[in-house]
C-alpha cells in the first residue's frame, strides 16, 4: 500500500502563517502536521509515501519520500492536485490531506477496509463546529448515507427525513481495481466533460466530493468507513489555536 499526501494548496486563510511555508509544515506542539502523518503511516507498514507539492515546494526535506510537484496548482483544486500523482496509483493507495491531525486508530480502521473505494466518514461531526466561527458548519463536506450506502456527497447537506448525514474526513483508500476505476473515469472526464461539474463551475475546480458524486451517479460504490476518534482539519488561525490545545 502506498500513501499520497496532498500538500499543494495555497492556504489563503492561513496566509500569515503560510506565506513562506506550506500548511502541512505548520508545527503542532513540537511536530509538524506531515511529520505526524508520516510517523503514523510508517508505524502501520506504509513506507512508500508520495507528497504532492505546490507553492514553497522547496521547503520539504523529508527523507525517503517521493515528491510530485503540481505545476498547475493555481489552475485547479484538490482533485487536480491528486491526479498530478496518478502515475503512482497503480497498486492502490491511501490518500490524505496535509492539513489533518488525527488519532492513529483512525488510520488503522481505514487500512482494514477490504472494498474498492472507501472514504472516512465521521458521524459525530457537528460538535466540532460549535466554536468554529471562522469555518462554519455550512462549509462541511457532507455525506448522505441511505440503507448503508453513500448516495450523495456535497458541501453541507441539511437535515432530511431519510438517511443519515456524516462528514467526509479527508482520508480515502482505493484498492488497485478501485484506483484503476478512479483514474480511468477522471481521464475520460478530462477528454469529454464541459461546463459545470456537480458543485463546481468546472472539472478543473472540482474537489473530491464532486468526484465521489460522479462515481456514485455512474453506479460505482463509494463505501463509507465510519471512523471514531479525534481528528481536526486546520483551515484557519482559529483552527490552529484550537488544535494546539487539544493535541499532545
Amino acid at each position: 500500500m502506498k500513501a499520497i499526501i496532498i500538500a499543494a494548496g495555497s492556504s489563503s486563510r492561513l496566509k500569515n502563517f503560510t506565506e513562506s511555508s506550506p500548511k502541512g509544515l505548520l508545527e503542532i506542539n513540537g511536530q509538524t502536521i506531515i511529520q505526524r502523518q508520516i510517523e503514523y503511516l510508517r508505524n502501520n507498514g506504509i513506507n512508500d509515501i508520495v507528497i504532492v507539492t505546490g507553492p514553497n515546494a522547496d521547503c520539504f526535506d523529508f527523507k525517503d519520500i517521493t515528491y510530485v510537484h503540481d505545476h498547475d496548482y493555481e489552475q485547479h483544486d484538490v482533485l487536480g492536485s491528486l491526479m498530478a500523482a496518478k502515475n503512482h496509483m497503480n497498486d492502490g493507495f491511501i490518500m490524505l490531506y496535509s492539513d489533518i491531525v488525527f488519532d492513529e486508530s483512525i488510520l488503522k480502521s481505514i487500512l482494514n477496509f477490504k472494498g474498492k473505494i472507501g472514504i472516512a466518514v465521521d458521524m459525530d461531526w457537528k460538535k466540532k463546529y460549535e466554536k468554529r466561527t471562522e469555518h462554519p458548519i455550512t462549509e462541511a463536506d457532507n455525506v448522505l448515507i441511505q440503507s448503508g450506502k453513500i448516495t450523495h456527497t456535497k458541501k453541507f447537506i441539511p437535515e432530511i427525513n431519510s438517511g443519515v448525514i456524516g462528514e467526509f474526513m479527508p482520508l480515502m483508500i482505493l484498492s488497485s481495481s478501485g484506483a484503476n476505476i478512479f483514474v480511468k473515469m477522471f481521464e475520460k472526464l478530462e477528454k469529454t466533460h464541459k461546463g459545470k461539474f456537480h458543485e463546481m463551475p468546472s472539472l478543473k475546480k472540482a474537489v473530491l466530493t464532486d468526484m465521489f458524486q460522479e462515481l456514485i451517479d455512474s453506479q460505482i460504490i463509494v463505501s463509507p468507513i465510519i471512523i471514531s476518534g479525534k481528528w481536526y482539519e486546520i483551515d484557519t488561525p482559529q483552527d490552529l489555536e484550537m488544535v494546539k490545545k487539544k493535541i499532545n
